[in-house]
Parts: structure tokens; sequence; C-alpha cells
């Protein structure tokens, strides 16, 4: 079977009576096969260029017509322009064109008519999709290849049925970021609209619905000074945030919701996101602490013998990656093996349960902290299946109903809630109720909480007070603007 290609500029009258010639090319004979591509003419050389360099070939006017030897194994073999298409079809089957001037202009007149009507129709369809933009930042961070499937979930995102991922990761490379492109699309996702990746600033967070923030910067460098690393890291955090948080104010929609995971300084960063997107609603930031629940309520089940999905309403209080206290007051412990039974949904209080006081106040608290530090010590990477679940958790508690009774842990901006300092993040128990979180007002604060809310506080007020005195020394430096500068 003889298979030509057959493209051109859509107004251009050699391509008409190239069109023509190979249509009665094919009408006549079975085994001769034509494919068309008609170009807008705003776009033929570009196209032509490229088509050209792919393959090796050289050739400058409209139309260009080649033969494909995909089925010998070979690239396709030019022909060359309508003069040869035309000695071709003469010499091989004793065919020619006969199309008088003035058909020619009418033809290629209809052609460039009939494309840019096809070029509407396209556009209008890519408009009516409105597909849902997900940024995720920090794309080549291990949690990003365990999130990327998980975020196509049915039901996590009602009424949306097609997703734009931006994939965006200012310290890595764009190689890397292409490989995942195509993992991505491997995936044949039917709700998947597109996937970009973004190794630059230009265009971070355009049109943005959801993002997510899985950036934790690397020491550059370890002193003897405990402090002096701590102030270093902050202030890298605070350069970096202090942008994106411009970046979103610019780019992202007024609606768009953020999701800020990690292992280090989780609260601070929602803060600047906040602070710099003063036109988005502060509660529409989060900082991720699910993960650090869920840890808590593992070393609880293994104290008490049951599975961790038997813990519940375990609270997380204050700074998720530095300071936290964890408050059982609300815990409950379900098919617990006891001396007391009940029916299925049957609970009891995981403080009535638990008899070694003694743990709860020293080794308990210890492995938490520990926790994340001892799984990837064993693994050699990070706990990017936790991290996700957390991630995952919080997504389809916002974006649904989640039962009233539920609480769940959430780093969210203060406005003087039990005494919390106002304008701090703050992880503190909320509820998710009409695609909204509340803080829950129902939750005791004993004396002795307060003391160790405010020592988490006082942490936060120091963190933010070292990241506003470096934003302050390098007010009208270049690298104050994140347009003029990549991260560094």
């Amino acid at each position: 079977m003889a298979k030509f290609v057959l493209a051109g500029k859509a107004d251009c009258s050699y391509y008409a009576k190239a069109e023509l010639l190979a249509d009665v090319l094919q009408r006549n004979l079975p085994d001769f096969h034509i494919h068309k591509i008609c170009v807008h003419p705003g776009d033929w050389e570009k196209w032509l260029e490229d088509t050209c360099a792919s393959n090796g070939w050289k050739h400058s006017s409209s139309p260009i017509v080649w033969r494909e030897l995909i089925d010998r194994g070979g690239k396709g073999m030019l022909l060359g322009g309508f003069s040869d298409f035309l000695e071709h079809a003469q010499g091989y089957y004793g065919i020619t064109s006969e199309m008088n001037s003035d058909l020619m202009l009418k033809i290629a007149a209809e052609n460039q008519q009939a494309k840019e009507l096809c070029m509407e129709e396209e556009i209008q369809r890519l408009g009516s999709l409105r597909p849902l933009h997900i940024w995720i930042s920090s794309a080549l961070n291990p949690v990003c290849y365990s999130l990327i499937p998980q975020l196509f979930t049915s039901g996590l995102f009602p009424g949306l049925p097609t997703f734009s991922l931006h994939l965006m990761d200012a310290d890595g490379s764009e190689e890397m970021l292409q490989g995942l492109k195509m993992e991505t699309e491997d995936l044949a996702l039917h709700q998947l609209h597109e996937v970009t990746v973004h190794s630059g600033h230009m265009q971070a967070f355009q049109g943005a619905h959801f993002i997510i923030f899985l950036d934790d910067l690397q020491p550059m460098c370890e002193s003897n000074d405990e402090q002096d690393d701590k102030d270093h890291m902050v202030s890298r955090v605070a350069e970096r945030f202090h942008c994106y948080g411009q970046l979103i104010e610019a780019n992202a929609q007024k609606d768009v919701r953020v999701i800020v995971a990690g292992d280090s300084f989780v609260n601070l960063k929602c803060s600047l996101l906040i602070e710099n997107a003063p036109s988005v609603d502060p509660h529409n930031f989060v900082a991720m602490a699910t993960q650090l629940e869920y840890e808590a309520k593992t070393q609880l089940a293994q104290k008490l013998s049951v599975k961790t999905a038997d813990i519940n309403n375990v609270i997380v209080w204050g700074n998720i990656s530095g300071s936290f206290h964890i408050d059982l007051q609300r815990a409950k412990v379900f098919r617990y093996d006891g001396a007391i039974w009940g029916p299925d949904g049957f609970s009891q209080q995981v403080m009535e349960m638990i008899y070694d006081w003694k743990w709860l106040e020293t080794d308990f608290m210890s492995l938490v902290h520990k926790h994340r530090t001892t799984i990837s010590s064993k693994s050699n990477k990070a706990t990017a299946i936790s991290a996700t679940n957390g991630i995952m958790t919080i997504l389809k508690s916002w974006n649904n109903d989640a039962s009233p009774e539920d609480i769940f842990s959430l780093g969210v901006i203060s406005t003087g809630e039990f005494g919390i300092p106002a304008g701090l993040v703050f992880s503190m128990p909320v509820r998710f109720r009409d695609s909204c979180w509340s803080v829950r007002s129902d939750v005791t604060v004993t004396d002795e909480l307060k003391q160790k809310l405010k020592a988490c506080a006082d942490e936060l007020k120091m963190e933010r007070d070292i990241a506003a005195r470096i934003l302050k020394m390098h007010e009208g430096s270049p690298k104050a603007d994140f347009s003029d500068s990549l991260l560094q």
C-alpha cells in the first residue's frame, strides 16, 4: 500500500490542486492512501520548519508531500512540492490534474475558511471544558509520585470532570520534570486534560484552583551553632515563601485553596503565603497536621494492641514541625479488648484505657517526635505514602462533607481562639462542613494546656520574627522580587 502525506497552507492554491489530485488517486486506486494536513497560513512557516528539522529535509514552499515508510521500518521519504507530486502521479499511475486557476483559488479560499472555523470551534471546546487547575510545588519530591494517581480518585473534586495538572520544581531539572510528565500521561486518565511542567517561575500558579506545597529545603551547611543553622533555614524559607505568596496574589484564582505539607517550618510557610496574598481569604490556606496526627495514633494503637484506624479524634496543637502538643481529651478507641465490650460503633476513652501515665508523659511524645525519622532511616527515603494519605484526607474532607463528630487537626490562621495570639498559623482542632473548616470551640483548654500552647506560640512568634527581620533586610534587593530572580 502506498501511503502519502500532503500538507500545505490553507490559502495555497497549489495545495488545493494537489488535494484534488490526491482525491482522484485515492478514489481510483485501492492501494493508494493519502493523509492531508491543512495548516493555517499564520502557523505554516513554523510548522514547516519544525517538520523539516525533525526529518532532516529541505523544503521551503507549500505544499509539501512525502511518502510514509513506517511499515518498512523507515522514516518518511520526501517527494517534494506540487510539481513533484504531479510528476509522480503521471509517471506511476498515468493520472494528472486539469484544475483551472479559478477553481484552484476558490478551493483555497474554502480551505482557509474551513480551517479558521475548525480553529474557532476548538477554542470554544477548550473554553467550555473549564478544567480544575491543580499546581504541585516541589513536584520532584517523592511524595508527588505517590500523590498524583490519588488526585484523580472518583468524588474527590465533585462536579469537575477534567483537570489540568501543573508540576513545578524551582530546584529541579527540566528533563526530570519532563520524565514525570510522561509518566503521568501514561496513566491514561480520562479526567486529565493536560500536564505542564515548570522549572522556572514565569507562569507559577497561573489560574490555580488548588496548590499543594511539598517544598522542604535541605540544609546547605551545618555549623556548630544550632540556632545559627535554624536562623539560616528560616531565612531561606522566608525568601522563598514570601515570593510564592506574591505569585499566588498575582496569578492564582481568588478562591484558590492551598495546602502546605512537609517536614520543616510548615506553619511559617503557610503564614508567609497568607501575608503575601492579601486578596485571598486566609481561611483558604491550611498547614497539614494530619500526618503527625496519624503518627500519634499509631503509637497509641500499638500501646493498646489495636489497629491505627481504631483510634479516633487525636488533636495536634501548635507548631506542626516544631513544638507541638498531642491532646487526648477527645481520643477514642474502638474494638479494644478490655473488660467492657459493646456493639459495632462502641468506643471508649483512650485516657481511660491507658493506665501507664508515665508512658504518656515521656515515652509517647518522644516516640511521636522520632517516628518519621525512624521510618526514613529504615527505608532510606521520605515518608511519601503517609504524607500522601494526609493530603488526601484534607482534600476529601475539604471538598466533601465530613461527619460533624470527627475532629481534624489543621494548621490554620488564629483569630484569638483558646488564647492563641491572633495572626499565627497554629495547629488546632477543626471540623469540615459545606466545603469549609471551622474551629471546634467545644474543646476544653485547661490551665495546664494553656501553658503548653503558649510555649508553642512563643516558638512560632520567634520564627515569624526572624523571617520578618530577614525580609526587611532584603527589601529593595534583586532577590526580593521573585520575578527578577529564580529562587536560591
